[in-house]
């Protein structure tokens, strides 16, 4: 066999996601054909004993039960086969916080929404772009979304688009799209209108021939806009071209980087014609699971470098609320006598309310805990002793608090392994001295519409609702257009400049929507420009790399501090030698222009 398996683009231990490594003892195989000749090929397919599995315009994708790949392309002889590829398997890919509450009462803004920008730019419902939406379905149980502007389709054996194949495919719609209504979570571009295509069947996974379909049939649609948080190994010819052709067409496809943690190319991801994306958390640190391939391909004199064949940008993926099918997730809420805070939710669904007690790290039993909340510092034992000793001690809900910055989220072990009952949340290391004071506090760990995932998978449609939200205030872009301005105004994070992790860095709608609007769309399918920077010492004296892409004048001027320090060549490149230290704004125009520029890059020295 040579089709090639990958990991979930979900992290299995938020998504609580587990497909299946389901053995595929059959090859399948797409045959590229001349539409006018697609039944004579056919019908030799079924002759030697192949099973057609899909038919879309220009290709046929056929599985064989007994044959390799191998045997395939000796005996499918025809001369109305073009071109005989492996239909490769593809799966989902699975300083900010969210607003303290509970969804199922209220409407909670992710934090990837604030640390996006997203809060800060109009959505134009009137101009919003479609986004198709490539996964497993967006269940029309969850009530956070605006159905009427809501299409899809089926692929062949994944059942109704509107009905969930897992919660992968509601999570990331939600995302992109979850309206703005007073109850659930907002999306990045609230109300959005969306074409569903379920590709993932019930083992969970399809194949890369599901996607170039899909690709067709999100274009007749009438999308702009293609959200696939999902990925695999291998390329082929009939994916990257479905992609391109839709990218031609002026469109914009947006996929998950991974999540191995390597620096693997997974696909569709990698080909030229999709903005890859990865993954960070709510500190703008990179994920650990967001795959970092490089963005060089082939060796020696063959290599080549193209930063569209890694990550480009990256968005919030790391602990995302979002829409599940109902009551598929549990959904965590605390608050105190003081006031509601922000929570994670443990293993165990209940309720309970009552007057605190504070057990230090909870180590050992404490009757004084009898009948309260137990409130618990993180550290020396596990989480799940912590609750027990708890609820030993007679308490009736425990809060566990993080011992370093940010929301705790924790677990307390898998089935047999979770000898306790009480409800347990996890709570911030901000939040620690506002409980501590706290005299009462209530604790709930509820069935509930809404819950998190962690991926590249999350990362994914969020950029793709910033796109969208984006584009629907420059309307006569194209997609090509948004892309670059995502990556031009995304905000550096990781090492100085662009960099294998983060790309050009976290995405910005703010920053993306003023760029478009200083630098216009225009007509010609023109490139936004780029500036990167990278600052360093060398022999006790302080220099700044500048690196600029798509100036279209012979020369351009260089800004320091928005004050002009030289009009040169565009070369792509100067070096800037400051003579102080200090924190320094570099930009690029185009020279004698004020407006066509690069975003604002900034170093300290």
């Amino acid at each position: 066999m040579k089709l090639i398996k990958v990991a979930p683009i979900a992290a299995a231990v938020f998504a609580s996601l587990s497909f299946s490594q389901a053995a595929t003892a059959a090859e399948r195989v797409i045959l590229q054909v001349d539409n006018a000749n697609k039944g004579i090929v056919t019908a030799l397919s079924r002759q030697l004993g192949g099973e057609v599995k899909l038919e879309a315009d220009g290709f046929i994708s056929v599985e064989f039960a007994d044959k390799s790949f191998d045997e395939l392309t000796g005996i499918l002889k025809n001369p109305h086969i073009k071109l005989i590829e492996q239909d490769h398997i593809r799966r989902p890919l699975a300083l900010f916080n969210d607003d303290a509450g509970n969804p199922m009462q209220d409407q909670l803004t992710p934090y990837a929404v604030y640390q996006s920008q997203a809060n800060q730019v109009p959505f134009n419902l009137g101009a919003a772009p479609k986004v198709c939406v490539i996964d497993s379905g967006l269940d029309q149980s969850n009530p956070d979304f605006n159905w009427g502007s809501i299409s899809g389709d089926n692929d062949s054996g994944t059942g109704n688009w509107n009905q969930n194949g897992g919660p992968h495919g509601t999570h990331v719609a939600g995302t992109i799209g979850a309206a703005d209504n007073g109850i659930g979570v907002v999306g990045m571009a609230p109300g959005v209108p969306m074409h569903i295509i379920k590709v993932f069947n019930a083992e969970g996974w399809g194949y890369s021939s599901d996607l170039a379909y899909a690709a067709q049939k999100c274009k007749a649609a009438g999308a702009k806009i293609i959200s696939m948080s999902l990925g695999g190994g291998g390329s082929n010819s009939t994916e990257s071209t479905a992609f391109q052709s839709f990218v031609d067409g002026g469109g914009l496809v947006v996929a998950a980087a991974g999540n191995d943690g390597n620096n693997v190319r997974s696909y569709p991801a990698g080909y030229t014609s999709v903005m890859m994306i990865g993954a960070n958390d709510g500190n703008n640190v990179i994920a650990d699971f967001s795959q970092f391939p490089s963005c060089t391909t082939g060796t020696g004199k063959q290599a080549k470098t193209d930063e569209k064949v890694c990550v480009e940008v990256t968005a919030g993926g790391v602990d995302t609320l979002s829409t599940y099918p109902a009551g598929m997730a549990t959904s965590a809420s605390l608050s105190t006598n003081n006031g509601a805070l922000a929570s994670s939710a443990m293993e165990n669904v209940g309720a309970a309310s009552a007057a605190t007690f504070f057990m230090g790290t909870a180590e050992a039993v404490n009757t004084a805990a009898n009948g309260k909340v137990c409130l618990i510092d993180r550290g020396v034992i596990s989480f799940h002793d912590k609750v027990k000793n708890c609820q030993s001690s007679g308490g009736v809900g425990a809060v566990i608090i993080n011992n370093v910055a940010g929301m705790l989220y924790a677990t307390l072990g898998e089935g047999s392994a979770n000898t306790t009952s009480i409800p347990a949340v996890g709570a911030a290391f901000e939040d620690r001295a506002a409980l501590l004071a706290a005299t009462s506090a209530t604790v709930s760990v509820l069935g509930s519409d809404f819950g998190y995932m962690s991926g590249t998978s999350m990362a994914t449609p969020a950029v793709s609702g910033v796109a969208a939200l984006v584009w629907s205030n420059h309307p006569t872009c194209k997609g090509e257009q948004i892309r670059s301005a995502l990556k031009a105004s995304a905000k550096d994070a990781g090492a100085t400049g662009k960099d294998v992790y983060f790309g050009y860095g976290i995405v910005q709608a703010k920053a993306a929507s003023d760029y478009l609007t200083a630098q216009g769309c225009g007509t010609s399918g023109g490139t936004a420009m780029t500036l990167t920077t990278r600052a360093y010492s060398s022999k006790g004296k302080r220099y700044v790399d500048l690196n600029w892409t798509n100036a279209t004048t012979s020369n351009v001027d260089l800004y320091r501090n928005s004050v002009k320090i030289i009009t040169t060549p565009n070369d792509g490149a100067h070096t800037d030698a400051p003579t102080t230290r200090g924190t320094f704004s570099y930009q690029v125009c185009e020279a004698g222009s004020t407006t066509k520029c690069s975003p604002s890059k900034s170093v300290t020295l």
